[in-house]
């Protein structure tokens, strides 16, 4: 699929049709398809690039064709948290940021911690897009000796027996594990037991976690695989 140029006009859907739009039933959560979710981030990230590039408007035309969706299905995921088009003029493109950063909770600033520094953990606490998300990283947790006390990127590391004690004072709900498989576990069981709510997991390894506890897992492996599958089927069928 061709992709418009950024920046570029593209025309507006019938703006009343943004505006009719309608959410389902059911919570933030419940009854909201990840794949929703998933495009909601898409679709800030596009909105952010249209306000800096001095845009101030758009429609779910552009914006979806932008990121290869349909009109459609812009709409429909944005149905699903309320009303946002405006007639005549489609979507406001900072009230649209604004209401999907609330969507999505980044409309705060999160506290993290990394567990394990490692060459891994030693690039995720130089990643700079997690402070320009709202996540502030704000210890990192290991258990080699050499590597306790000293800083990274700014971020000090201690011994993961501190963990407790830190987790109380930066108040943490959210938790990166970056260690070998072997270990992801045992630094799950110990994220969850100091009041860790969500865990970004990017050891290759299925967790076995509470049910109040959420996760993300990300292999990248996998994510190869997969990119691979779509490259050899789009070859193999030219």
């Amino acid at each position: 699929m061709s992709r418009p140029a950024r920046g570029v006009a593209a025309r507006h859907d019938p703006p009343m049709d943004e505006a009719k739009e309608k959410p389902s039933s059911g919570g933030r959560e419940s009854g909201v398809p990840k794949a929703v979710v998933n495009r909601l981030s898409l679709y800030l990230r596009e909105l952010e690039h249209l306000l800096r590039s001095g845009e101030q408007t758009t429609s779910s035309n552009r914006l979806g064709s932008v990121l290869g969706f349909t009109d459609a299905q812009v709409r429909k995921d944005l149905a699903y948290f309320g009303h946002f088009g405006h007639p005549g003029i489609g979507y406001r493109c900072d009230e649209l940021v604004a209401a999907i950063r609330r969507i999505l909770g980044t409309d705060q600033t999160w506290t993290v911690a990394i567990v394990g520094v490692g060459n891994l953990g030693r690039a995720l606490l130089g990643y700079k897009g997690f402070s320009e998300r709202g996540f502030r990283v704000v210890a990192a947790f290991d258990t080699d000796a050499a590597k306790i006390g000293s800083r990274i990127e700014g971020v000090e590391v201690y011994h993961v027996d501190r963990l407790g004690e830190l987790a109380r004072a930066h108040r943490l709900r959210l938790g990166v594990i970056a260690v070998p498989a072997a270990a992801a576990q045992q630094a799950a069981d110990l994220l969850v037991a100091h009041g860790i709510e969500g865990i970004l997991n990017f050891a290759p390894v299925t967790l076995s976690l509470p049910d109040h506890v959420r996760r993300v897992g990300v292999d990248l492996a996998i994510e190869l695989e997969q990119l691979a599958f779509a490259v050899a089927n789009r070859l193999g069928g030219e």
